[in-house]
């Protein structure tokens, strides 16, 4: 096990490496620059301009001054805004944490009470319908989920405040309408995982010992069968708290989703490849836990060490 995280540790910082040195040569190899649609300056305000950013340095040192701030945790400054990079993090990254962090539990949760129970229940009525709300969860886009969830829990009923998420009961709505598209296809893994699972000889053996169903499916086939699941919550949790844009904007979150977003458009390039590496580095860090996680659930998949 040791040796494995370590691997998957070594192999981290390699992607880190790539991901920081991809997105530095493309972004600049793509036409425009960061002031290009800026009103036209006098040329003594442009040149203090790339020399207060380093742009008329010669391409290859912008390289190693790059790698040699990335390396000591520094994303530079932002060339729109009169903040750092790892300030916008510190600053707005809680806020998608929050939110992913809401959504990914519900979707964990609900999703895989979903599957579960349709797999014990294969090919009833109640798996049938079970599928039906996994499929809308999975096909309804979330800017169409939104403004429904707003419109009835919050405007209708009241239950929910409709923007502006000041405290607990703001990320509720948000987290939901996020965490619906992840519960659909959590349950249909975990329904997919435990029907396999639920054919193996251990299961019935267990059924064989007059264990009752109910037993045999939440106890002994769920183990092995939400590993599909948990391969799948590592990158999705990944991508949920690096902030969804599109979530982050109906309901007015100001998380690291609009940077990221208008990053690309103004193609603030410390902003842009910070954020990248951030959220690398995230999907990096939660695929490991989802290797150590094997380890704990199957011990057939622990390495040696």
């Amino acid at each position: 096990m040791v040796r494995l995280i370590l691997s998957r540790l070594l192999g981290g910082v390699f992607v880190l490496a790539v991901v920081a040195t991809v997105s530095f040569f493309l972004l600049r190899a793509a036409p425009g620059g960061p002031f290009d649609t800026e009103r036209r300056v006098p040329e003594a305000v442009q040149r203090n301009i790339e020399e207060r950013y380093h742009l008329n340095d010669p391409l290859w040192k912008q390289y190693t001054s790059h790698m040699a701030n990335m390396l000591v945790l520094d994303f530079g400054h932002s060339m729109k805004r009169q903040r750092t990079v790892n300030e916008m993090i510190a600053d707005h990254a809680p806020h998608s944490l929050r939110l992913g962090l809401m959504a990914i539990v519900f979707a964990a949760i609900f999703g895989t009470v979903l599957g579960v129970t349709a797999a014990a229940r294969r090919n009833s009525w109640v798996d049938y319908a079970l599928m039906v709300v996994a499929l809308l969860g999975i096909s309804v886009p979330s800017f169409v989920l939104g403004p429904i969830f707003i419109r009835f829990f919050a405007l209708e009923l009241g239950w929910f405040p409709p923007a502006r998420a000041e405290d607990f009961a703001g990320y509720v709505l948000p987290a939901l309408v996020l965490g619906m598209i992840y519960a659909g296809t959590v349950a249909r893994l975990a329904r997919a995982g435990v029907l396999d699972t639920l054919g193996q000889d251990y299961v019935r053996t267990a059924r064989a010992k007059g264990l009752s169903e109910k037993v045999v499916v939440w106890k002994h086939a769920l183990r092995l069968g939400v590993i599909p699941v948990i391969t799948y919550l590592g990158p999705a949790t990944a991508a949920l708290i690096s902030g969804s844009f599109v979530i982050e904007k109906i309901f007015q979150i100001p998380g690291l989703g609009f940077y990221f977003v208008d990053s690309v458009v103004s193609r603030d390039y410390p902003v842009l490849t910070g954020l990248l590496v951030f959220y690398v580095a995230f999907l990096v860090l939660l695929n490991l836990v989802v290797d150590i996680l094997y380890g704990v659930i199957d011990p057939r998949t622990r390495g040696g060490g």
